[in-house]
Parts: structure tokens; sequence; C-alpha cells
């Protein structure tokens, strides 16, 4: 496993969560690294992706400014910050890369209203 996503849990509208993924392979040297996120009955979606060469993220419109991408290189770790969160955020969280298109095994994520 190269990829391990942790971090959800169950939150209450409005709180917060840090998804974190640890890529144990090196693999996020000269990539880009994606976290997408599931909802019960509908399609992965992608939520927010950051290219390592110049650590800025692009967030879907549907959690921009309430979510932040950010990496941590000497832990080869990358981030999700989900600040003030909806109970439309609940899902199991991925993370991804698209150079070896590897998947965390996914965080699972409950926004209670």
């Amino acid at each position: 496993v190269q990829l391990q996503a942790s971090g959800g849990g169950l939150v209450q509208a409005g709180g917060s969560l840090r998804l974190s993924c640890v890529d144990s392979g090196n693999i996020f040297v000269d990539n880009v690294i994606d976290w997408y996120r599931q909802a019960p009955g509908k399609q992965r979606e992608l939520v927010a992706t950051m290219s390592s060469a110049s650590g800025t993220a692009v967030y879907t419109d549907s959690v921009k400014g309430r979510f932040t991408m950010s990496k941590d290189n000497a832990k080869n770790t990358v981030y999700l910050q989900m600040d003030n969160l909806k109970p439309e955020d609940t899902g199991v969280y991925y993370c991804h890369d698209m150079k070896y298109n590897n998947w965390g095994q996914g965080t699972e994520v409950t926004v209670s209203s």
C-alpha cells in the first residue's frame, strides 16, 4: 500500500476535520495529487488537486473557501483541511496520485446536520 488516508470521522455541520494522506512509496515527487470523495449512491468526484511542483491547489466550486489542500514534503504527507463542513460533504474521501494512478483506501467523513 503506497497511499494511506486517515482523519475521517463524524462531525456536526460547521465543524472541521483534517484528512491526511501518507505516501510510503515516495511517489509524490513530480506528481499531481488529488482528493476525491464519493457520497452514498453517487459517483466519485474530484474535490481538490495539487501539483507537487507548484504546490498550488485547485478546488471544486462546492468546497472553495472551506477546504485547503497542503503538503509536507518532509513527512511525505498531503493534507485536506476541511472547515465549515456541511452535510453534503459526507462521503468516503480518497487520495490519489495521477502519475501512477494509486488510490488510498479511503477515509469516511460524516457530517450531521
